[in-house]
């Protein structure tokens, strides 16, 4: 599924009016429908329920409207607060205005916090939040903060329309304040806003409606942002060798540094992946050698610092030039010579690499050498990295993560995985996919170590880049979810990810369409 912008959103509105003849009208009663259906599944019959409604100014309170309307005839006791002058409402939610008004559902103007307005809520079966849509742009004040603190303190079941009030929908900031909603119904397709964090978890449970929308109408190059829905594993050959399924080189870790070696090289092997290589500086193998002795190590010479020494330069392509697939940096330190190695082995490994931990560090002292490169580059970086990958400050990042990765992989030619909640997937080509699985108990040391490997052996296994890089984010996260559900968030690691990946790969053979429909929005 796609994901649009709220300018592409508009752009979809008037082509289904334009072109469709689709009009405005219709399209707020489809929108309707979508709510009231929702609020059926979750509340059952209406009849004799008590509803409160907050309106705002244009389209999305003319939609709280509308819904209004859909639950007064059948049955329900509504209440409706407007947050601004009806003389604001135009076109189709003017005309469910004054539907409204000749109905006689009970409907006034909203000045603020009051007694009467607590009491009506205190009573209520549930809120509908139709205060503000997607496109708003700055922090809410006034009678709208004190609207949406009214809703959030009143413990009742909250729907909103197309987005919580106060959630970017470009972004999923909150503006200031936003309406914690229990369900959520969007319009179209979802925006950004609903699917990044911390847009999505304001939303609840988040529904999609096509409000009558033709198929043609999402066949749309520029909005190139999309759902990472998991693809079909191929099958794996029944005679095959440790071969079959990919020989990789991990060049990573440093002395005390052991952790992001031992869980990218064996988490490899635990995703499926058939021969792990670890070239790492010879006086940590012994401590990698005790717990992972499925490894096939390649003991290199070290700096006094216990990093791999620059002498090994020549040795380590050689290795690299045999294999299906490098991955390069985790663990290996700042060393100045080591980070020089890293950039040099980046420019002469003629395999597709993989680079994370230290080795984005020493790229970021020198981005262009990417553009020299003639092999795939895949790059993992976390909010920081991304940061110093792009000279931008880490909050700029975290407020246009999408437009960071997309451009930076455009420019440079390479693959990038944002990590984080929701980790974005950006290509060269421009394409954008947000992975929904995962949760926050994966914020853990060793758990983007674990993503390498998992991502290597997607790749190993015989699906093309993208998907393998794609495939690879995906079954890391449902590992992690695999994990909390055994343990909770709150205490899950590194080895509880990895230990999870077999079941995860388990699942998506045996009960892949089972698994794609779990991390996909469901339509209404």
């Amino acid at each position: 599924m796609r994901v649009s912008t709220v300018e592409q959103m508009h752009n979809l509105d008037k082509n289904a009016i334009e072109k469709y003849g689709i009009e405005d009208k219709l399209l707020m009663e489809n929108a309707a429908h979508a709510v009231y259906f929702v609020i059926l599944k979750h509340l059952g019959d209406v009849k004799n329920k008590k509803f409160v409604v907050f309106a705002g100014p244009g389209n999305n309170g003319g939609d709280a409207l509308t819904v209004s309307r859909k639950l007064y005839s059948n049955g329900a006791d509504v209440k409706i607060y407007l947050l601004s002058e009806p003389t604001k409402y135009k076109n189709a939610a003017r005309m469910n205005y004054e539907i409204v008004e000749r109905i006689g559902i009970p409907m006034e103007r909203f000045y603020g916090d009051s007694a009467m307005v607590r009491m009506n809520v205190d009573a209520a079966d549930a809120i509908i939040d139709g205060i503000f849509g997607t496109g708003i742009s700055r922090n809410i004040e006034g009678i709208y903060a004190e609207a949406i603190k009214i809703i959030n303190e009143s413990g009742k079941t909250v729907f909103s329309i197309d987005i919580p009030s106060g959630v970017n929908g470009n972004t999923g900031k909150i503006m200031g304040i936003a309406v914690r909603a229990n369900y959520t119904v969007t319009f179209g397709l979802p925006k950004i806003g609903n699917i990044l964090y911390p847009g999505y978890e304001y939303c609840g449970k988040l529904y999609v409606s096509h409000i009558s929308f033709p198929p043609k109408n999402y066949e749309n190059d520029e909005i190139s942002i999309f759902i990472n829905t998991p693809v079909k594993l191929p099958p794996r050959k029944k005679d095959g060798h440790k071969g079959t399924f990919g020989d990789v080189l991990f060049i990573s870790g440093a002395r005390k540094y052991y952790g992001a070696p031992y869980f990218s090289a064996l988490s490899f092997l635990k995703a499926g992946g058939g021969y792990s290589r670890l070239a790492t500086a010879k006086s940590v193998v012994p401590f990698i050698g005790s717990e992972g002795r499925e490894i096939v190590f390649h003991p290199l010479e070290e700096t006094e610092d216990g990093s791999i020494s620059y002498t090994s330069k020549e040795e380590i392509i050689k290795i690299a030039n045999t294999v299906d697939f490098v991955v390069l940096g985790p663990g290996t330190s700042l060393n100045e010579r080591t980070q020089k190695l890293l950039v040099d082995l980046l420019l002469s490994i003629e395999k597709p690499v993989l680079v994370d931990g230290d080795g984005l560090t020493a790229l970021s002292k020198n981005v262009d050498v990417l553009k020299e490169r003639k092999h795939a580059t895949i790059l993992t970086p976390h909010p920081g990295e991304m940061a110093r990958l792009t000279n931008l400050e880490i909050r700029e990042i975290l407020d246009n993560r999408i437009e960071v990765a997309r451009g930076f992989a455009k420019e440079h030619g390479v693959i990038i995985v944002l990590k984080g909640a929701h980790t974005q997937i950006a290509c060269p080509d421009g394409k954008v996919y947000i992975n929904m699985s995962g949760n926050s108990g994966m914020a853990t040391a060793g758990s983007g170590d674990v993503l390498t490997g998992a991502i290597a052996a997607m790749y190993t296994l015989g699906l093309g880049l993208e998907d393998a890089v794609r495939m690879g984010v995906f079954v890391h996260g449902l590992a992690g979810d695999l994990s909390a559900e055994r343990k909770g968030e709150d205490g899950i690691t590194a080895r509880d990810i990895m230990e999870s990946l077999p079941l995860a790969m388990k699942l998506l053979r045996e009960k892949f369409e089972e698994v794609k429909s779990k991390y996909s929005l469901e339509v209404v």
